[in-house]
C-alpha cells in the first residue's frame, strides 16, 4: 500500500511539473534561425540500411548498394547489416539509430568531396545486435575509427561512454580539411581483431561542408592567443578538430540542428556545465541580431539573444567547466553579444575573463569591441592541456567576473564551443570508460513565437527569464526516473524502505546539483542536505588541526559539531593536492544519497562553495578497522568481533552488489575504508572512486585502487568485474585473521605482500604461522578451516573462481555460528574455565 501511494504521488508530481515546464517554455518567445550557409556537400549516410529515409529535413540514404557501400579488407570476415530491437529513448531521432554496420575486420567507406574543411559526425546507438548468422552484444563493441591520416576514436566502447553519460545514442563530431584531389577515407575496425567476440560498430555517418575559415585560421590573420604565452597560434588546414561542447548560455533546452544556420550543429544548454550550486539569472531579448562584425552564419541569432549574468545572485563571478583530456591543445570560443539595454556607451560593462585559472583580459569591452548592441562577436583562445598524469583528464574552466572599473558590476556571456586539437601524431582519441566529452544533449522541440503586434516588435525587450525551465525540466526527467526505479523495485519486493529514503534523497540531490539552494530548501532536506562554507568552518573550528581524525589521499577528516552541537559528524575535506576531483566528489554524492544500509556509512551532506569540495558523513567513532589491526593505543579485537565486523563489511558490499537497483563496484575495499559506530557495527565507506556496473559483464576501465588490495586480473586487463571487489574483500579477511598489512615492503619478500604470502602457505599446510598471535588458542578449528577457505577461494586468480559476495557473507555466517557451537561445547564442558584451543592446524585443502 505505501509503495502504490508512493507510485500515485510521484506520477502525480511528475504530470504536474511537466505541466509547470510545458507552461514555461511555451511562454518563452524563442525563434530560430534561417538557414544563412549552404553546404557544398551534404552526406547523411545510414549504415547497414538498404533503404532511404527523410528525417528533420535530412535525407539519410542506405550504404548497401549504393555508391557508399564499403569496402571490405577481408574478403572471409566482411562487414554485416544488424538490426537490433530496442528503440532509443533519448534521441527524439530514430532513422539514424535504426540499424547499423557490425564488423570484426576492418572496413572502409570512399567520400569524393569538394575541397575544404568538413563536419564528419559518427552516430552510436549501443545495443545488442542480431546479424544473419551472428548476435553481438552491446558491451563487446569496441571500435577504432580513422579519417585519412586521423585517429578519430582508439578502443572507444559507445557502451561504457552511453553509461557514463546516461543516455543511450550520441554523436561525436569532427572537423577534418580535404585537400585539392583529395578524398577521404574513414575506416572502421575493431580494437580487438583476434578475438571472436568483439566488434566495430556505426550506425549513421554525417558528413556537412563548412565556411573556410568557421574554425580554421585565416592566413591573414594574426592568429589566436595562447593562454599563458605571448604568442600567437594558427589553426592550420592539416589540423583535425574534435567538438567537446556547443553551448547556447540562457537557454533552458537545446536547439535541434535543422534550426542550426545550414550546418546541423546542436547548441546545448549550458546547464551541465555551468559551476556553481548556486542559481544565476538568464535573459532573453527579442531583437534584432545585426551581423555587422561577423558572418551571420558563426551562430544562429537564438545563440545572442540569451545569456546568463551574475544579476541579483551572490555569485562572485560566472564560470562553466568542461571535462577534457590533458596532453592537448584546445580551441575556446566566447560568443558575446550586448542585450542589455542598460549597457549603452564603453566601459559600463568590462569583464575580466579566466581559462583555468589564468587571467587572459582583464577588462573585455563588449561594446567596444563590436560597435554597438545587438552586434555580436567572438573571441578565441587556445589552452594548452597539461601533460598527461594518472588521471588522463582535467577540468577547463570557463571564467567571467566584473572589473572594478565598471559602471554595471555584472557580466554576461552568450555562448562558447571547445575543441580539441589533432597532436603531432594526428591523433585525437583519448581515454576510453571515462571518456570526458558528453554528447549533445537531446534536442527538445520548442514552440514557435507568439505573434507580435507592431508596438512589441518595435520595442527592444529585455525579458528576464526566471531559471525555472531548466530546473523543472530536470526535476521532471529525475522524477520519472526515480517513479521508473519505483515500479521496478516494488517488483522485485524488497527494500521498500531503502526505495522510499533513496528515491527522496535521489530527487533532491539532482535537483540540488542543478538548480539552487533556495529553490531546493522547500524540498525534504534530512536526507541529503547542503551546508555552507561558513557552517563547515563553524563546526571544524575553521579546520583546526585539533579536529581531526583522519588522513587519506584525498585530503583530511574532521570531527564536527552541527546544529549547535546536537549532533557529531565527520567532515572530509578534499585536498586540493589529491588525485580526486570533482568526479569523485560527484560520484559520492549521487551514490551515496540513493543508498542505504545499516552497513554503509550514511551521507548526511555535502558543501560545494568556493572550489571547496566537503561530505558531511554520520560520525562513526571507534575509527576504522584499520586503527583496531595496526594502530598503537587500541586493545586487540577479540576473534568474535573480527568476525561480525567481516560479516557486516560483507554485508554493505553484497548490498552494493546485489540490493541496489544498479550493481555497485566500490573499487577500493581496504580496512581503512571500513568504519566503526559505537558498538562495533561495521560500516562501508569512501565510494568516490565506486563504478556501476553491468550484470557480471566486465567494464573496461582504468585501474584505480589501492596497492594489495587490487585484484591483478582487474590490473592487468582493466577490466571491473563485482569478483574484483572479493580479492579486495579476501584480502581484507586475511589481515583480520594476521593482523598483519595487505602490503608491508619492511618484510622478507615473499612475506611482503600478504595475499599472496598466504596462498603460499595454504599451498604449503602452513597457513597457522601467518595467524595474529593474539589469536593463538582462540579460534575453534572448524571456524578457522572456513574462514581460510572463504579468504583463499575470495583471493584467487581468476574472477570466474571467486565466490559473490552473496557466498561470501552465507559462508562466514556459518563460521561464526562453528564458533559459536564450539564456544557452547567447550563451556558446557568447563563453565568455570576461559575457552582455548590447541594449535591452529588446517584439517583440509583448499586447492
Amino acid at each position: 500500500m505505501l509503495a502504490t501511494s508512493m507510485d500515485i504521488l510521484l506520477v502525480f508530481k511528475s504530470s504536474f511539473l511537466l505541466f509547470v515546464s510545458t507552461f514555461l517554455i511555451h511562454q518563452l518567445p524563442l525563434v530560430v534561425s534561417e538557414s544563412v550557409y549552404t553546404p557544398t556537400d551534404l552526406v547523411f549516410l545510414s549504415c547497414g540500411s538498404s533503404g532511404d529515409g527523410t528525417e528533420d529535413d535530412r535525407r539519410w540514404i542506405g550504404d548497401m548498394n549504393s555508391k557508399y557501400s564499403p569496402l571490405e579488407s577481408s574478403s572471409v570476415n566482411k562487414s554485416m547489416v544488424a538490426t537490433t530491437d530496442k528503440q532509443p529513448t533519448t534521441s527524439m531521432y530514430f532513422f539514424p539509430y535504426k540499424q547499423a554496420r557490425v564488423s570484426q575486420s576492418q572496413f572502409t567507406y570512399n567520400f569524393n568531396l569538394t575541397p575544404g574543411p568538413k563536419f564528419v559526425r559518427f552516430y552510436f546507438f549501443p545495443s545488442t545486435y542480431q546479424s544473419s548468422n551472428k548476435n553481438f552484444s552491446e558491451t563487446k563493441g569496441f571500435t577504432d575509427i580513422t579519417a585519412g591520416i586521423y585517429t578519430l576514436l582508439r578502443n572507444f566502447s559507445a557502451f561504457l561512454s552511453a553509461e557514463d553519460w546516461v543516455t543511450d545514442t550520441f554523436c561525436k563530431e569532427y572537423n577534418i580539411f580535404i585537400q585539392d584531389n583529395q578524398k577521404l577515407n574513414i575506416s572502421i575496425s575493431s580494437f580487438f581483431e583476434d578475438s571472436s567476440d568483439t566488434y566495430a560498430f556505426v550506425n549513421a555517418i554525417e558528413i556537412v561542408s563548412m565556411p573556410t575559415y568557421l574554425h580554421y585560421s585565416n592566413p591573414n590573420s594574426s592568429g589566436i592567443t595562447v593562454v599563458g604565452e605571448k604568442e600567437q597560434f594558427h589553426i592550420t588546414n592539416d589540423t583535425a578538430l574534435e567538438m567537446y561542447c556547443r553551448v547556447n548560455i540562457g537557454a533552458s533546452s537545446s536547439l535541434l540542428p535543422k534550426d542550426d544556420t545550414g550546418m546541423y550543429r546542436v547548441w546545448a544548454s549550458d546547464v551541465i556545465y555551468f559551476y556553481s550550486l548556486e542559481s544565476s539569472p538568464t535573459i532573453y531579448t527579442n531583437a534584432s541580431v545585426n551581423y555587422s562584425k561577423i558572418q551571420a552564419y558563426t551562430a544562429p541569432d537564438i545563440v545572442y539573444r540569451t545569456a546568463r549574468s551574475i544579476g541579483s545572485s551572490k555569485l562572485e563571478n560566472l564560470t562553466w567547466e568542461v571535462t577534457v583530456d590533458q596532453g592537448y591543445k584546445y580551441l575556446v570560443r566566447l560568443h558575446f553579444c550586448e542585450i542589455d539595454p542598460r549597457v549603452r556607451k564603453p566601459g559600463d560593462r568590462l569583464i575580466v575573463i579566466s581559462m583555468s585559472d589564468e587571467i587572459v583580459d582583464s577588462g573585455f569591452d563588449i561594446l567596444e569591441s563590436s560597435g554597438g548592441q545587438m552586434i555580436p562577436i567572438y573571441k578565441d583562445y587556445i589552452v594548452t592541456g597539461p601533460e598527461k598524469t594518472k588521471s588522463d583528464t582535467y577540468e577547463l574552466l570557463i571564467s567571467l567576473k566584473p572589473n572594478g572599473s565598471s559602471v554595471y558590476d555584472d557580466v554576461i556571456l552568450n555562448g562558447f564551443e571547445v575543441f580539441k586539437l589533432s597532436n603531432s601524431l594526428n591523433v585525437l582519441a583519448g581515454g576510453n570508460a571515462d571518456s570526458p566529452q558528453p554528447p549533445p544533449p537531446v534536442p527538445v522541440i520548442l514552440p514557435p513565437p507568439p505573434p507580435s503586434n507592431s508596438k512589441s516588435s518595435n520595442r527592444k525587450t529585455l525579458i528576464i527569464v526566471i531559471c525555472a525551465c531548466a530546473p523543472v525540466l530536470l526535476i521532471v526527467i529525475s522524477l520519472s526516473s526515480c517513479w521508473i526505479v519505483t515500479r521496478r523495485r516494488q517488483r522485485k519486493g524488497k527494500h521498500l524502505d531503502s526505495r522510499r529514503d533513496s528515491l527522496t534523497c535521489c530527487w533532491l540531490n539532482f535537483y540540488k546539483w542543478k538548480s539552487t539552494r533556495s529553490e531546493a530548501s522547500a524540498l525534504p532536506t534530512e536526507l541529503c542536505r547542503y551546508f555552507s562554507l561558513s557552517e563547515i568552518r563553524a563546526a571544524t573550528k575553521n579546520f583546526d588541526d585539533e579536529m581531526v581524525i583522519g588522513k587519506g589521499g584525498f585530503g583530511k577528516v574532521f570531527k564536527g559539531e552541527i546544529d549547535g552541537g546536537t549532533e557529531t559528524v565527520a567532515i572530509k575535506r578534499l585536498s586540493p593536492d589529491s588525485e580526486q576531483g570533482t568526479r569523485e566528489f560527484e560520484t559520492e554524492i549521487k551514490l551515496l544519497s540513493q543508498l542505504r544500509h545499516v552497513h554503509l556509512v550514511s551521507l548526511i551532506g555535502y558543501c560545494y562553495q568556493d572550489r571547496e569540495m566537503i561530505l558531511v558523513y554520520e560520525f562513526m567513532p571507534k575509527g576504522t578497522l584499520e586503527d583496531h589491526l595496526h594502530g598503537a593505543g587500541n586493545d586487540p579485537l577479540t576473534w568474535k568481533q573480527r568476525l561480525e565486523i567481516c560479516i557486516g563489511s560483507a554485508r554493505g558490499l553484497n548490498y552494493l552488489h546485489t540490493g541496489a537497483e544498479r550493481t555497485v563496484i566500490h573499487r577500493d575495499v581496504k580496512t581503512t575504508n571500513i568504519l566503526l559506530d559505537e558498538n562495533w557495527t561495521a560500516k562501508v565507506s569512501d565510494f568516490g572512486l565506486s563504478k556501476l556496473g553491468m550484470d557480471n559483464n566486465p567494464i573496461n576501465t582504468r585501474v584505480v585502487g589501492t596497492r594489495g588490495y587490487l585484484d591483478l586480473e582487474y590490473a592487468t586487463r582493466s577490466q571491473l568485474t563485482e569478483k574484483s571487489d572479493v580479492y579486495s574483500f579476501g584480502v581484507v579477511l586475511l589481515e583480520v585473521l594476521s593482523g598483519r598489512k595487505a602490503l608491508n615492503n619492511k618484510l622478507e619478500d615473499d612475506q611482503r605482500n600478504l595475499a599472496l604470502w598466504a596462498k603460499k602457505c595454504i599451498q604449503n599446510g602452513t597457513i597457522h604461522e601467518i595467524v595474529d598471535p593474539y589469536l593463538v588458542g582462540k579460534i575453534a578449528p572448524e571456524c578457522f578451516d572456513k574462514f581460510v577457505e572463504i579468504a583463499e577461494r575470495c583471493v584467487r586468480d581468476r574472477g570466474i573462481d571467486r565466490p559473490n559476495m552473496h557466498d561470501v557473507t552465507e559462508m562466514l555466517e556459518f563460521a561464526s555460528q562453528l564458533q559459536k557451537t564450539a564456544d557452547a561445547k567447550k563451556l558446557e564442558t568447563n563453565p568455570d574455565s576461559e575457552v582455548v584451543y590447541p594449535e591452529l592446524v588446517l584439517h583440509k585443502s583448499h586447492h
